[in-house]
C-alpha cells in the first residue's frame, strides 16, 4: 500500500466488526470513521470525502444500486468496498454490477481486507476468494 491515505469510512451495524476493521485500517489511513446507519453513512460520505467507503451490504435496505449511486454522488472519488456474509458468487456479481469496486466476505476480513483495499485504490475490482462458484 502507498503512504497513508486521508480517510476511510466504515458502515456496519455490528460494533465489534467495525472495531476490528478499524484496527486493520488505522495504520493505513489518517482517519478512520465508523457509522452504524444508512443515514450516518450518507452524511459521512458527504462530509468526509473518504478515499474508501466500506459498507455492510445489509445497510442497503434492499436497493443496493440506489445506495451506491447516492454515495457516489456525495463522494465521487471514493472507492466502494462492500462487506458481505453471503458467499454466493451471484451476490458478489450483483454488487459489482450495482457499482461496487469490490466485495469482501466478512469471514475473510482478516486475510482479504488489506488486499481488497490495495486493489480498489489501484483501480482494480476485487472479490474475496471465498465466493462460491
Amino acid at each position: 500500500m502507498n503512504p497513508k491515505h486521508s480517510c476511510v469510512l466504515i458502515a456496519d451495524q455490528h460494533h465489534g466488526l467495525r472495531d476490528g476493521v478499524r484496527g486493520l485500517l488505522e495504520t493505513q489511513f489518517d482517519s478512520v470513521f465508523m457509522v452504524a446507519t444508512e443515514a450516518a453513512l450518507l452524511e459521512g460520505a458527504e462530509r468526509l470525502s473518504p478515499a474508501i467507503v466500506l459498507i455492510d451490504m445489509s445497510l442497503s435496505g434492499g436497493d443496493l444500486g440506489a445506495l451506491l449511486r447516492h454515495i457516489s454522488a456525495l463522494a465521487p472519488d471514493a472507492k466502494l468496498l462492500l462487506l458481505s456474509v453471503h458467499d454466493e458468487r451471484t451476490v458478489a456479481e450483483a454488487a459489482l454490477a450495482a457499482g461496487a469496486d469490490g466485495v469482501v466476505l466478512k469471514r475473510c476480513l482478516a486475510t482479504d481486507l488489506m488486499s481488497a483495499v490495495d486493489a480498489v485504490l489501484a483501480g482494480q475490482l476485487y472479490l474475496s476468494s471465498g465466493f462460491m462458484q
